[in-house]
């Protein structure tokens, strides 16, 4: 099942770790950007390192994929459009995150967003365990129940300000351990048991 979203709804600093290491506070309430669907490359595809930045990184999450139109939603109700879970990497230009004042183009450039083949949601969500291996060694490890705030909290916050639709999908953070990408690197996000997506690293020209 091959999806094609019409946004990719990301949230920023949901792991305090990952906050810690970049300096920056776990924010209050989430904080969300948005990814576009260009950005999107399937296993095996090339993560293309862009001429304009100098410090690339990878950042493996658990990926959520929506069944039916979420608007204004409870978090029950967020928790029954939920279909699928999915692996993603929310690939980072972080020298561009840090000089742009806003991620647009530091996360949204093409091929930054590798994405993994959906599977059915499993029945504890907090039990969800992302890991992130770049060239066979383990770099990321952790599971839903780590984050500041949890996936049905995720959607219904969402679903009050942005409409989500039928196969849209909501990237929910990365936790510690993200590192730089070089041509030649191969990186895979795998949702333990689930999904996973494996891409290698080229230059761009």
């Amino acid at each position: 099942m091959p999806l094609s979203p019409s946004k990719i709804v990301c949230v920023g600093r949901n792991y305090r770790e990952h906050a810690r290491e970049m300096g920056s506070d776990v924010p209050s309430e989430p904080m969300l950007f948005l990814k576009p669907p260009s950005s999107i490359i399937r296993r095996g595809e090339n993560i293309v390192l862009p001429t304009v930045s100098t410090h690339v990184e990878f950042e493996g999450e658990i990926g959520l994929v929506l069944g039916r139109r979420l608007r204004k939603a409870t978090q029950a109700e967020a928790i029954a459009a939920l279909t699928h879970v999915v692996a993603l990497n929310d690939v980072t230009a972080r020298d561009l995150q840090k000089t742009d004042g806003q991620w647009a183009r530091a996360k949204g450039m093409d091929t930054f967003l590798p994405l993994g083949e959906p599977a059915a949601v499993p029945a504890n969500l907090a039990s969800i365990t992302v890991v992130t291996r770049l060239n066979g060694v383990e770099c990321q490890r952790a599971t839903a129940a780590d984050m500041v705030f949890d996936i049905p909290t995720l959607l219904a916050y969402i679903s009050q300000f942005i409409t989500l639709e039928a196969g849209d999908v909501v990237a929910t953070g990365t936790p510690a351990g993200t590192k730089q990408l070089h041509p030649g690197d191969v990186v895979e996000v795998e949702l333990v048991g689930l999904s996973s997506v494996s891409n290698p690293v080229v230059a761009g020209r």
